[in-house]
This record gives structure tokens, sequence and C-alpha cells, in this order.
């Protein structure tokens, strides 16, 4: 009788952000479901940002603090951060697609009443920062500004959950990421290798 390894859904969380890391994807956004799920670092690295899903920001190192949306309402929890390309700035999203612009980051749309089929799990900017794409866990992706559509999962659901978003260095792509590890792209985003089958 063989054993049969189990790991933990944070391993797992931690070996996407490895693998993105290597993919050389910058200011990735992977989310959890725990009360602190996102990190957005600083653009040279000294610093980084921590959201929580009451939308409460917490700044550490040299990132800088521009609000949070501890104070409001919420209709649905935080599960996404990302930073603009000057640092001065960021994005929050719900899960119900919901944005929310802070420091020099621009409102450029949401989901507002047009839910998503399944709940939105990240965020990614482009490079100029004057668009975003929202993710949602079925591979359903929704661009806004200068963010264009390069494809989504669609009728072709992954198996596995979409957990995160990655924008390709030039904006013109895009990469997915699902919870096994697996690694999805659209655009000019390269695919380089995953974990999904591991």
């Amino acid at each position: 009788m063989s054993a049969r390894h189990s790991t933990s859904p944070t391993v797992w969380k931690r070996i996407v952000m490895a693998l993105l890391v290597v993919l050389g994807v910058t200011a990735a956004v992977l989310t959890t479901h725990v009360p602190f799920g996102t990190a957005s670092p600083t653009a040279d690295g000294q610093g980084y940002r921590l959201v929580g899903s009451d939308g409460g920001v917490f700044s550490f190192g040299n990132a800088v603090f521009h609000g949070s949306a501890g104070a409001y309402p919420l209709n649905k929890p935080i599960v996404g951060m990302a930073a603009t390309p000057s640092g001065q700035g960021y994005w929050l999203v719900a899960s119900d697609g919901g944005v929310f612009a802070f420091g020099d980051a621009r409102f450029h749309g949401a989901l507002g009443p047009h839910d998503p089929h399944q709940a939105v799990v990240g965020l990614a900017a482009t490079p100029s920062g004057q668009g975003y794409w929202l993710v949602a866990s079925d591979g359903g992706v929704y661009a806004f500004g200068d963010a264009r559509f390069h494809g989504a999962l669609g009728p072709n659901n992954p198996h596995h959950p979409i957990v995160g978003v990655s924008s390709s260095p030039s904006g013109q792509g895009y990469w997915l990421v699902s919870s096994d590890g697996g690694v999805y792209t659209f655009g000019d985003a390269h695919f380089h290798g995953s974990t999904g089958t591991l």
C-alpha cells in the first residue's frame, strides 16, 4: 500500500507565487481565503502592503499607506490588490467585482450590478496604470480602461479554480494561475511551465 502525499493549500499558494517569480511576473496578485489574503510589493522590493478581507490595508517597509476600504460597508470581501506603476497608489477588488482606488490609482470601472458567473479572485494592473483586468475563479476575464481582452477560459473551465492574474511586462497579455499551480497564458504572455501536473 502506498502513502499519498498531501500538500496544504498554503503550500500550493507559495509554490504558485514562486512560479510567478520564476516566470518574471511582476506584482503578482494571488488570493487566499484567509483574513490577509493578498500582498502587493513595492517596485524596489523594500516593502509591501497586505490587504485584509475587510478592506484594511497594512503597509510595511517603504510601502506608503494611501487609504483602505476598512471603514466601507462592503457587500463582499476584498480578495485582491494591485499597486500602480508609480507605487503611489493601489486598487482593491472585492469578490463581487467592486473596485476601490487609492492614491494615484484611478477608477476605470467595475462589474457593479453585472455579477460575474463566479467570484472575482484577483486584479492585475496594466503597465501604464490606466487600466486593469479582473479575473473570476472560473477563468472569466474582465478588462477596464486601457486593458485589452486577450481571452479567457470561458466554457473550457479549469479543473481547479483560478486564484490569480498577472500582466505580461508589455500589457499585451496576462497569465491566469489555478489553485493546483496550473498556468494559462493569453496574448503575449508565454508559457514557461507550471506545477499543475505535479
